[in-house]
């Protein structure tokens, strides 16, 4: 597949911020505002030097300083807040509580039409409320990527790319009308059209400006760019040196209506570097290597920051690929200073040589420039030398989880056990080392050899090995579509996708999997029949130096075609499976896996029929590929035979990192990037077809099953409602550890018998139009119907029952946790949440909170929480609560059955926020269990948030108000 070329090469437009409009006006205790001369140009600027003891800080916490200084104004932001800066103690836990305001919002569509949906609504409200509906309108700059709606329907054939760009279309033309509606009706709000790239790499190589100027008061002023994103993975810019990170849709849109995003000065990690990466290794094993290390010395809601002689020789792409997990081991963000690799990839990418030269001259002037030899103050010390890096993946569904590769085939053959021994998946497995040495590796028969067997008619099952026999077969013969026969077994590799941001930004593995294509396809090796392969790069300057390269060819040989530029496999977008690998994998209950360059391999989330998967680098993802099987040791068996029958193995085809260096200097250059982003925002012939609505006011349509006016501001009044004590509440699902977003959030397609499906035929949608939830996040029914509705939901009030059922316990009958809450609405019970540790970590998904309290819950209570997810539920009116240290459910003899009752609530209407409430759980058989649950909601700005039941009813009576 070819990229489309239709514009000369021209310097891109960078989004430019010009107006001082809701640009706060510094009171300036400290005598910091100064000016910055630079190429002739002069720039205002809040001089770091002027407060003593911000020097000695780590470069994330210069950058809040900075904030500090320049948005003061003596009532949300005060000098007292600068000086607790100024006077931080490395060693102190997290408790003065700051107000940071973010210079831009970034968006992707998923998430961020509800966030439009959301303002469109708020416009009415402020209109009821005797206000201008014109406040509504976004404060800082806000732009959205259209990047999570492409599916791969069609795969492996030339017309991937447009076919799957028409469907997309098909699906989502009224999102995007609505979309290009919002573009036009808000002011500073600007949309990336479909088909461009990934929103983080489009954040990275495009939109990120890591210094901003605007006007204010007739002079420019520099600061440093920050953002925060309704995305988790927005600290992939961290990477440039932009502090950013995830926060729910909620708190986005709050950011873009002028409100600061409320956070306590966190704990600063120092990550030190040293050692290069040894030939072999890529930056995808770096960074499971770092996830695996970070999650297991625990950073959730800390600032993870990189230093060292080491980050000079981290290339830009690699420092991005770090950021962008940061969400996976836990932490805010996880940031690189800038320094001289930084100068170069903004001219690399095509940023204009005056802004470098301000980047340069600022950072050096504030103190933000990296320089090795000085040793900032840090709250933890962590250090990794490169050269101990090893070949790696993680899996079987979670991305901490890091496998070497020389382990990987015994790590699969232990976790495999668990899904079809034991019925269902867990963490990573220790592997039985005495298993190991009674029947060693050898002992399992290869997949060639199974093969065979099965068409000699000899038994393949595992009833017909030796007693105790480690592995468990069950191959099923498979006819494909194109004739071709074969076998499915456990392990199958059923996906193999090149896809997210995480690593489709990174030219070192990205070539190195077209090389290692090249290879292979010279050698003669070919893809198993029944793998799904893809390639879904970040962006078009990808398919660019593909092209120049001349490695399209080699990874269309493979299958890779290009399916198109957007998030895919790694939220959910993989597509259907081939019918007959689907058929022989429900028939037979087999337990599959897929295997993708992406972030994320939450169980349930990147394919319904595929039960374990695997992160893994881009050349990895295509040695999976041609295995076509987990059952596999690359060391000792070969992927095949070349054209003489010689034996051919993984260390055969890997590229050296000479050659990979070699192409990337030969085939990437400024004029990519300039070319692809010369005209960003208008889309191609459809994008621009598009016949858009009119008007400030959006015209909903009763009608429409995509966007529909949601019920957050019904009844809404200016005058505050007193918080009220929760009782007589029960439990809607009583939940385990590690209970992500992914579980509570409606993702992935809808199903015909679910109650979303149920609503979309009553509604005349036909279920080939269904789409998938995240392409009707605008439309809260049937958000509301898909939550907690995960395949792979286990609800503890059931036994041995997956997905999204509960027992309605005024009835005693199973039902769907939708059906249930109405039920329970109905009869006017208030619900509640118990969870496990680590509950709703993953991507910043805002309708995991949105549809929770629509759902009619209204306290959550658990052993710990992920940061977004906790201030999202806050956020939403939901009260979040843990259990006592060291107890949870289980310990305190709840099974989930009890009515509960929380009292001290009310204490919030006096203005202060208990540490603690009590929760008296009642069981059926009257006796009581009593124990003080902590709150947590961590900081003033949030109270007031729950006290007004919302921060966009907050905000909404704020700028009345105003």
């Amino acid at each position: 597949m070819r990229s489309v070329r239709d514009v000369a090469p021209v310097a891109p437009p960078r989004p430019k911020v010009s107006t001082s409009r809701g640009a706060h006006v510094s009171t300036d205790s400290f005598k910091s505002r100064g000016t910055l001369d630079v190429g002739g140009k002069s720039y205002e600027i809040f001089r770091l030097s002027a407060v003593e003891g911000l020097d000695r800080l780590p470069y994330s916490l210069k950058i809040l300083a900075e904030n500090l200084l320049r948005t003061e104004d003596g009532k949300n932001v005060t000098a007292d807040h600068v000086r607790a800066l100024a006077e931080w103690v490395p060693d102190s836990e997290p408790s003065t509580e700051i107000q940071f305001t973010p210079a831009r919002v970034v968006m992707q569509d998923f998430t961020g039409v509800p966030c439009v949906v959301d303002l469109a609504t708020m416009r009415e409200a402020v209109a009821e409320l005797g206000g201008s509906p014109d406040k509504i309108n976004p404060l800082a700059p806000a732009e959205l990527v259209i990047d999570h709606s492409v599916v791969i329907d069609v795969f492996g054939r030339e017309d991937a790319f447009e076919r799957n760009v028409e469907f997309e279309y098909g699906r989502n033309r009224e999102r995007y009308q609505f979309l290009r509606w919002g573009q036009s009706a808000f002011d500073d709000f600007k949309v990336v059209p479909p088909g461009t790239g990934i929103v983080h790499q489009v954040n990275l190589e495009y939109l990120a400006r890591t210094v901003m100027t605007r006007d204010v008061d007739g002079v420019t002023r520099a600061y440093p760019d920050t953002c925060v994103g309704t995305d988790s993975h927005t600290t992939m810019v961290n990477g440039l040196g932009v502090l950013g990170w995830g926060v729910g849709g909620i708190e986005a849109e709050a950011a873009m209506l002028g409100q600061p995003v409320s956070m306590l000065i966190p704990r600063v990690v120092g990550f030190k570097l040293s050692g290069s990466i040894p030939s072999g290794a890529t930056a995808t094993d770096v960074v499971l290597t770092i996830t695996e290390k970070l999650r297991e010395h625990g950073v959730v809601g800390k600032f993870v920051e990189f230093y060292g002689e080491g980050v000079a020789a981290v290339p830009l792409a690699n420092r991005a690929t770090i950021g962008n997990m940061s969400p996976e081991f836990g932490s805010t963000a996880a940031i690189f200073p800038i320094d001289q690799v930084t100068l170069d990839y903004l001219r690399l990418t095509g940023r204009a040589d005056d802004e470098v030269e301000l980047v340069e001259a600022y950072a050096k002037e504030q103190g933000l420039w990296h320089d090795p030899s000085k040793e900032a103050a840090f709250s933890e010390y962590l250090e990794l030398d490169l050269s101990t890096v090893v070949p790696s993946i993680a899996g079987p569904k979670r991305p901490q989880d890091r496998i070497a590769l020389t382990e990987s085939k015994d790590q699969f053959v232990n976790d495999l056990k668990n899904y079809v021994l034991n019925g269902h998946g867990i963490a990573k497995s220790a592997v039985d080392q005495e298993l190991m040495q009674t029947f060693p590796a050898s002992d399992s028969p290869s997949h060639d050899a199974l093969e065979e067997s099965a068409a000699a008619g000899q038994p393949t099952h595992s009833e017909a090995a030796p007693a105790g026999y480690r592995r468990p077969h069950a191959n099923v013969p498979v006819t494909m579509e194109d004739g071709r026969e074969t076998t499915l077994d456990h392990g199958a590799v059923v996906i193999s996708s090149i896809t997210s941001c995480t690593n489709t930004s990174n030219p070192s593995v990205m070539m190195a999997a077209g090389l290692l294509a090249k290879n292979a396809v010279e050698k003669g090796l070919k893809v198993k029949p029944w793998v799904k392969t893809s390639m879904a790069p970040g962006s078009k300057v990808v398919t660019g130096y593909y092209d120049k390269a001349g490695l399209w060819p080699y990874l269309e040989n493979l299958g890779y075609h290009l399916v198109g530029y957007g998030c895919t496999t790694c939220i959910g977008n993989s597509g259907p499976l081939p019918e007959q690998v689907s058929e022989a994998v429900n028939t037979h209950d087999l337990a599959v896996a897929s295997v993708l360059s992406g972030n994320r391999n939450f169980e349930g989330r990147i394919n319904p029929d595929v039960k374990m998967n695997y992160l893994a680098s881009p050349p990895l993802v295509i040695a999976y590929g041609l295995a076509g099987t987990m059952d596999f040791d690359f060391e000792t068996e070969p992927l095949g035979q070349d054209k003489d029958g010689a034996d051919v193995f993984l260390r055969d085809i890997w590229p050296s990192p000479a050659d990979v260096e070699a192409t990337i200097r030969s085939s990437i250059d400024r004029d990519m990037f300039t070319e692809d982003y010369s005209d960003v925002f208008a889309g191609d012939h459809r994008w621009r077809a598009l016949e858009t609505p009119e008007g400030d006011i959006f015209d909903w349509q009763d009608d429409s099953t995509y966007v529909r006016k949601p019920p957050y501001f019904e009844g809404m009044k200016l005058e505050l409602t007193p918080v009220e004590d929760i009782t007589g509440t029960r439990v809607l699902a009583k939940l385990g550890d590690s209970v992500t977003t992914d579980h509570i959030s409606p993702a992935g397609s809808i199903k015909p018998d679910s109650p979303a499906g149920k609503y979309l035929a009553e509604h005349g949608v036909a279920r080939r139009d269904f789409n998938s939830y995240g392409s009707r996040r605008g439309n809260h029914e049937v958000m509301i119907r898909g939550t907690f509705a995960n395949i792979r939901l286990r609800n503890q009030l059931l036994d041995g029952v997956e997905g999204g059922f509960t027992k309605n316990l005024l009835t005693g009958e199973q039902q769907t946790i939708f059906d249930a809450a109405e039920a329970y609405a109905e009869a006017g019970v208030p619900l509640v949440i118990l969870g496990g540790k680590e509950y709703g970590s993953g991507s910043s998904r805002d309708w995991a909170a949105k549809g929770t309290a629509l759902l009619g819950v209204k306290a959550v209570i658990t052993e710990s929480f992920e940061r977004i997810h906790r201030s999202n539920l806050i956020g939403m009116g939901v009260l979040p609560l843990q259990y006592p240290a060291g107890q949870n459910a289980e310990s305190l003899g709840l099974d989930g059955t009890e009515t509960f009752d929380i009292t001290g609530v009310t204490a919030m209407n006096e203005g202060t926020t208990p540490s603690t409430v009590k929760v008296t759980a009642t069981k059926t058989d009257g006796s009581v269990v009593e124990f003080d649950a902590v709150v947590r909601i961590d900081t003033p700005g949030e109270a007031d948030y729950f006290r007004n039941g919302g921060i966009l009813q907050y905000v909404l009576r704020q700028l009345v108000a105003a």
